[in-house]
C-alpha cells in the first residue's frame, strides 16, 4: 500500500496537472513495483511561497529577485 506525497510551492498548478502527477507516479509505482493501483494512495500539497526556504531565503524573495533580474 504505497503513499507518496508531492510537495510543490502554490503557483498555479492546474488540476489537470495535478491529475496527471497522481496518475503517472501510480502508473510508476504499478510498473516497476508491481503495486495495485486501488491501494496507491497520492497526495498533493502545495505550499505557500512564503512557507518554503532555499538557501537561506523564501522562495517568494527568491522569484522577486528573479523577476528584477
Amino acid at each position: 500500500m504505497p503513499y507518496v506525497n508531492i510537495q510543490i510551492t502554490r503557483e498555479g498548478a492546474t488540476t489537470a496537472q495535478k491529475a496527471e502527477l497522481i496518475r503517472r507516479t501510480t502508473t510508476m509505482l504499478e510498473e516497476v513495483l508491481n503495486k495495485n493501483p486501488a491501494t496507491t494512495f497520492v497526495v498533493i500539497q502545495e505550499i505557500d511561497t512564503d512557507d518554503w526556504g532555499v538557501g537561506g531565503e523564501t522562495v517568494t524573495v527568491r522569484r522577486a529577485r528573479d523577476a528584477q533580474a
